[in-house]
């Protein structure tokens, strides 16, 4: 096991500052960049903040940075900052040999890891990792639908598009609420599964005839499949 002594942390959201509460509850110090609006950290001697990215990055054991890395593949995720940075220049303030984590990542983070000789590791790629945040996803997305409904999720008919790991753990959540569970997929062998745990198989290609008896609708597909005229 490597010993870590000093981490850097780069930009994200709450989970990002409440990840830093637990690293110096351990004793670690942690630099940071793009956080400096995150003023429950500022109490702690233990966390640094940093004014340029190359400070924050400098003495680190392996930098951390949010998940999604960035959601315009353009620039890092910031929530408590009023500063840019790119991922390029994030990438390139690295020294050879040092280890980024983040999330969500696409081929051209890994193409400038190489190239710079960082090593890049996207948590969302370890499966450990993606059930687990399936279960806070999940939890997530029927708070919601409770929220903006007006009956209960008890006896609502409900449909998951999908049937990745979020979907299963949602169809067992929302199982367990006592909704009429109905499942997408495309494949058959999702299809079959959907049966055999006693959920409400469909098949994509049926969709367009069965939207509209539902009374929520959580999509976990990764790409538009409600389309404005499904929605109409």
């Amino acid at each position: 096991m490597i010993h870590l002594k000093n981490i850097a942390v780069i930009g994200g959201d709450l989970r990002i500052v409440k990840m830093i509460e637990l690293f110096v509850k351990d004793h670690y110090h942690v630099h940071t960049y793009g956080l400096e609006k995150a003023e429950s950290l500022k109490k702690d001697a233990n966390v640094t903040f940093h004014k340029n990215i190359e400070e924050a990055v400098k003495e680190a054991d392996v930098v951390i940075g949010p998940i999604p890395l960035s959601s315009n593949k353009i620039d890092v995720n910031m929530l408590f900052s009023d500063e840019k940075l790119t991922v390029e220049e994030l990438i390139h303030s690295l020294q050879e040999g040092q280890i980024l984590i983040a999330g969500n990542l696409y081929d051209k983070v890994f193409q400038l890891g190489n190239e710079a000789k960082v090593k890049i590791i996207d948590l969302l790629q370890r499966e450990e990792f993606a059930v687990l945040n399936a279960i806070s996803t999940a939890e997530g997305a029927i708070e919601i639908a409770i929220q903006e409904t007006i009956s209960t999720i008890h006896s609502s008919h409900v449909l998951v598009m999908g049937f990745g790991r979020i979907g299963k753990v949602l169809a067992k959540m929302l199982d367990g609420l006592g909704a009429n569970v109905y499942c997408e997929a495309r494949k058959y062998s999702d299809l079959a599964w959907i049966k055999a745990y006693g959920y409400h198989p469909i098949h994509l290609r049926d969709l367009n005839q069965t939207l509209g008896k539902f009374d929520v609708i959580i999509n976990t597909i990764p790409h538009q499949i409600l389309t404005e005229q499904r929605l109409e």
